[in-house]
């Protein structure tokens, strides 16, 4: 397998919990949602932002600081993993709103005026350029961006940039560190996000009584390789569509989400029976819900056991599916789901808590806002 997947080599996380995969990984076995009742935004709001940290030397925000701490910490990762860098390191970054906290501050409180060095660095660029040169890395550095589908659009770009002899490794981060109360007060509105309860109590995916997510922010980075090292595990392939529909609304029938996932396990090279989890968008929206419990019921079979990390983690946005794919090569590299614990009455399908793995297949969706559908095909190390 290791010679025809695309292996999750080394893993980097700042998260709600903190500065690091650990705190990641401690905090989902715990069933202990990362969002706290904040009263420095404005109104008081649930939501699970990322703490301060990181290097001034990473630069003056956030964003830049959390972005280059997992990318560091997954490149560190990898090479305890025995991951050797080839001569064409790429660098893919997943990016809705970057810099945010900045680009406010230029216009609202310096009316611009700020040095030209300061003005580059709110280019979503420089960050990119700056770790190139810090690992001396010489491949391709580009930016995507496919709402809170980035993530899967990421790994996905990563791997058909493998795929086509352009790399030999890429290192691939998705940031999106944007809850400001302008940001969050916006995705209330829209009848989504829910800041006024407690996290498993209003964001319960598949489950009775969901109101919506809790907004959450990250960074979180992947080494990926053909090469040497011991992957958390594979990515197989996967698929992207577009309903074409609606700026917020899916499309009723579900075709192209669908089609989204039926062109994935295609693409993989892997039937729907050998899916064993399904790790959902898992918002906690009925929309969601709907068009996802469909794709379990008719596509998958009984035994494909479904779950979300959101009432944890927060939905980071356009970091959503990377924390959701950090979390399920975590589970197979420590033999558990991380699943949250149900507190209603839920879908069968859904796990309860944290669960011992069985192997196998994970396809993880993702669904932007827009009408982005995205499927990634994981698959433990030790699969056939």
């Amino acid at each position: 397998m290791a010679a025809q997947h695309v292996g999750i080599c080394g893993i980097g996380v700042v998260s709600g919990y903190g500065w690091g995969r650990e705190l990641l990984w401690d905090g989902l076995l715990a069933g202990k949602p990362a969002a706290v009742a904040t009263s420095g935004l404005g109104d008081p709001m649930w939501i699970a932002r990322v703490p301060g940290g990181g290097s001034p030397g990473d630069g003056d925000s956030r964003f830049a600081r959390a972005m280059r701490a997992s990318a560091r910490e997954a490149v560190e990762n990898a090479r305890s993993r025995g991951w050797r860098p080839g001569r064409r390191v790429g660098l893919l970054h997943a990016v809705v709103l970057g810099e945010v906290d900045l680009w406010k501050d230029f216009y609202t409180v310096r009316d611009g005026d700020v040095s030209v060095r300061e003005y580059l660095g709110l280019m979503p660029s420089t960050p990119m350029s700056t770790l190139m040169q810090e690992y001396g890395f010489h491949g391709p550095a580009m930016t995507v961006s496919a709402m809170c589908a980035s993530g899967n659009a990421g790994l996905l770009t990563a791997k058909s940039w493998l795929d086509g002899g352009i790399v030999d490794d890429v290192v691939f981060v998705a940031t999106d560190l944007s809850l400001t109360p302008e940001n969050v007060r916006h995705f209330v509105r829209l009848g989504v996000a829910v800041v006024d309860a407690d996290p498993l109590e209003a964001c319960r995916p598949f489950q009775e009584g969901s109101r919506g997510f809790v907004m959450g922010e990250a960074s979180v980075s992947f080494v990926l390789s053909r090469g040497s090292g011991r992957p958390y595990a594979y990515t197989l392939g996967g698929a992207m569509t577009h309903d074409a529909h609606h700026v917020t609304s899916i499309e009723p029938s579900h075709a192209e989400v669908f089609a989204c996932v039926q062109e994935a396990l295609r693409a993989a090279g892997v039937s729907a029976g050998d899916v064993r989890y399904f790790n959902a968008h898992g918002p906690g929206t009925a929309q969601c819900d709907a068009a996802e419990a469909a794709v379990v019921e008719q596509l998958f079979f009984a035994d494909t056991g479904i779950y979300s990390v959101k009432p944890l983690t927060g939905h980071c946005q356009g970091a959503a599916s990377a924390i959701e794919v950090a979390a399920a090569a975590l589970g197979y590299d420590r033999g558990l789901i991380p699943a949250p614990p149900t507190v209603a009455a839920a879908h069968p399908q859904l796990l309860d808590g944290p669960t011992p793995t069985k192997g196998g297949i994970t396809v993880k969706s993702s669904l932007g806002m827009g009408g982005h559908n995205s499927a990634v095909v994981l698959a433990s190390p030790d699969a056939p």
